[in-house]
């Protein structure tokens, strides 16, 4: 994996015809192959063959487009309307900074979360509630219908099994609001 110093960064050279060459691996390759380095935290710069000229945001700006186009989208539009409307704000300097640290942040939060929830999953108060939840199934699932359950009794313990769906819904929220912390 490249680190980001300068002696790591791969040059590509885009020519005129829409060619994309890696002068690393002396090949062409295409947006994919752009898009699975940057997955892979490969460092890279675009430039265009004939002038010199450092065009790697235009190609990245490409990628996230087509990556959009395949139906599976990451960029709601009520976003990339605001977006739009920070351009020519006075505050459109600041957007970039932002939007990258917010990221930072976001990936720095990731693999905690997933280590968080694997954890939760593989033993806390989810497979408890999940454990319970089936008992509760298989308990009602075999047991004998009663021919006629007193409408007191039913709607008591109604009552009590909706309070503890309650309490364990309230669990899991905490849960929740607590990972996304």
């Amino acid at each position: 994996m490249a680190s980001a110093s300068g002696d790591d960064v791969v040059t590509i050279k885009k020519y005129a015809n829409r060619r994309l060459y890696n002068t690393e691996s002396s090949t062409y390759i295409t947006l994919e192959h752009l898009a699975e380095m940057v997955r892979q935290k490969r460092e890279f710069r675009v430039v265009d063959a004939k002038t010199g000229e450092d065009i790697t945001h235009n190609i990245l700006t490409q990628i996230i487009m087509e990556e959009e186009a395949r139906g599976t989208t990451m960029l709601p539009v009520n976003f990339l309307r605001q977006l739009i409307g920070m351009y020519g704000d006075s505050m459109q300097s600041m957007v970039p900074q932002y939007l990258e640290a917010s990221l930072e942040s976001f990936q720095r939060n990731q693999s905690q979360f997933r280590d968080a929830v694997a954890g939760a999953l593989s033993g806390g108060p989810f497979v408890d509630i999940a454990k319970r939840n089936m008992e509760l199934f298989t308990a009602a699932a075999g047991a004998p219908m009663p021919a006629k359950a007193e409408p007191e009794q039913a709607t008591a313990s109604r009552e009590d099994e909706i309070a503890a769906l309650k309490s364990q819904l309230a669990a899991l929220q905490a849960q929740v609001e607590k990972l996304a912390k």
